[in-house]
């Protein structure tokens, strides 16, 4: 990270509050103030009978990573049937919820445009178009990196006649994602802007921790929050050096009840959720600007928030079942509520309330998308 006397313009000054230039941009509303970095994938969304699934090998309500004898699907589904193109991944489905979120005008926050932006490895090719059309429809600002030789990441989404949704992923470019992307004079334009960077635990498998520690740094230099999600059970379990090695830039930590307990597990802190919040909570840290908060998420059970020695839980308002589509999305819309409320400068509580509200909101459809207008009333 630059020293700061070499970050031009002055949007940050030395204790952590807005300088003069980030101010002024932000007047004009042209501010990024939300940076998520991860590992974007293109989906592919379409309604399929049994006899699709039963071709490619995969039962319905799968989740798998594609292997030779599924590569043909990503031809034939654009092919043959109706598509809605996505602009996927965990880090990227959270930036497009939180801008959703922001761009609801209501009596605490004015409405705000072109405050989100994300940034991962794409190809050279029509599949990147896309999802950067996908991204920037829905108020995205996007900082691709373009890997000329591999393709970029897509998942086949089958959503078949009992409404179950299988997926089946290729990541490709999504998984070449350099630190010196990073370094590049577009993405440090949006570091010196953001007030927030935001990485899905997938990352650490992709970027991994030279490129977290990067981001770590800056947030520490700056007075920021990098704010980090465990993602999947497997994070915790296999990758933990590369979350060792993060966890002292990360001022909130996401997950929930099962990534919680595979942590707990790891560290031999035990499995209860509540307990393993506080542990993790308590990890040592590079920056004394924010102390640590740990938010795991239960389902439909209470939303348990650590901090300072101390545990809060805050009930889930309950969704009828009838009405849950899709839970697929919900952890990351949960993530993306939060975060858009966090930039507003908003408390906790009422993070863990926008997140419950877009959780909400996004189960009730097909795949992680949004209704057009956003009805927050906070």
């Amino acid at each position: 990270t630059k020293p700061r006397s070499q970050v031009a313009p002055v949007y940050f000054l030395a204790n952590g509050i807005m300088g003069p230039d980030h101010c002024a941009r932000t007047s004009h509303g042209g501010s990024i103030k939300l940076l998520g970095v991860g590992n974007p994938l293109l989906d592919m969304s379409a309604n399929v009978p049994g006899e699709m699934l039963a071709k490619y090998h995969v039962t319905s309500g799968d989740v798998i990573l594609a292997e030779e004898k599924h590569m043909g699907i990503y031809d034939e589904l654009p092919a043959s049937y109706a598509i809605e193109w996505i602009a996927g991944g965990a880090t990227q489905n959270s930036m497009r919820v939180a801008a959703w979120m922001l761009s609801k005008e209501d009596a605490s926050c004015a409405a705000q445009t072109n405050v989100v932006a994300y940034s991962g490895c794409v190809g050279a090719d029509a599949h990147a178009a896309k999802l950067k059309e996908c991204a920037e429809a829905a108020k995205v600002t996007t900082a691709y990196q373009i890997d000329e030789a591999t393709p970029t990441g897509l998942c086949a989404c089958l959503i078949d006649d009992s409404n179950e949704r299988t997926l089946i992923t290729r990541l490709d470019a999504a998984d070449n994602f350099k630190k010196a992307h990073l370094e590049t004079a577009a993405v440090q334009d949006l570091l010196a802007q953001a007030q927030v960077i935001y990485s899905a635990g997938f990352f650490l498998t992709s970027g991994g921790p030279d490129c977290t520690k990067l981001l770590g740094e800056h947030c520490v230099t700056y007075g920021k929050r990098y704010c980090l999600n465990l993602s999947a059970p497997f994070i915790p379990m296999f990758f933990v050096d590369a979350l060792d090695a993060t966890m002292p830039y990360v001022d909130i930590l996401f997950g929930n009840e099962t990534e919680a307990a595979a942590l707990g597990e790891k560290k031999g802190w035990g499995t209860d959720v509540a307990a393993v919040a506080l542990k993790a909570a308590a990890l040592p840290k590079a920056s004394g600007a924010h102390a640590r908060i740990v938010v795991f998420t239960q389902g439909a059970s209470a939303t348990i928030v650590a901090t300072e020695n101390a545990v809060t839980t805050y009930p889930v308002p309950p969704v009828p079942k009838a009405d849950i589509v899709d839970t697929n999305g919900a952890g990351d819309s949960m993530v993306g509520g939060f975060l858009a409320r966090l930039i507003a400068g908003d408390p906790i509580a009422k993070c863990v309330d926008a997140g419950h509200w877009a959780a909400a909101t996004i189960i009730k459809r097909s795949g992680c998308t949004m209704p057009d207008a956003c009805a927050y009333e906070g």
